[in-house]
């Protein structure tokens, strides 16, 4: 299912405008999951997740595939756990996609979830208009 000129919303009170989807991350290997928000991020390479949800998920953070990332707040340390994604539709919650089990990056420093292009983005067609703050996002 297409999302077509879908309006921005904010995370929070004080945040601005942006392109976000209604999400589900799940462990595959506990079945525990944590419903939240993605923001889409065309300038993150890699979908990326805090690392405050990994004990949620029943994940253990530390014992993760670890690696050193550079973000726009510097390099970092990134703890990859298989996770799956489950998008929804931000207006009616319908299930729109899910993405399959994939590594993910958890990072200590990180407040929201991004939707970033390779593990993401790159599956769909985007459509950004700015000034009307509205996006599109739909399958090839």
């Amino acid at each position: 299912m297409p999302i077509s000129n879908c309006p921005f919303k904010k995370l929070y009170d004080n945040d601005i405008d942006r392109a976000i989807l209604p999400i589900q991350i799940i462990n595959p290997h506990t079945d525990l999951f944590v419903d939240t928000f993605g923001i889409i991020d065309t300038g993150a390479d890699e979908c990326a997740v805090p690392a405050s949800i990994a004990l949620p998920l029943g994940h253990k953070l530390l014992a993760g595939s670890i690696r050193e990332i550079k973000t726009g707040n510097g390099i970092t340390k990134a703890y990859s756990h298989t996770t799956i994604f489950k998008i929804f539709h931000p207006e009616s919650y319908k299930l729109l996609y899910t993405l399959p089990e994939t590594p993910i990056d958890f990072l200590p420093n990180l407040n929201v979830v991004l939707l970033g292009v390779k593990s993401f983005l790159n599956k769909f067609v985007l459509n950004i208009d700015y000034p009307k703050r509205v996006f599109s996002i739909k399958k090839p």
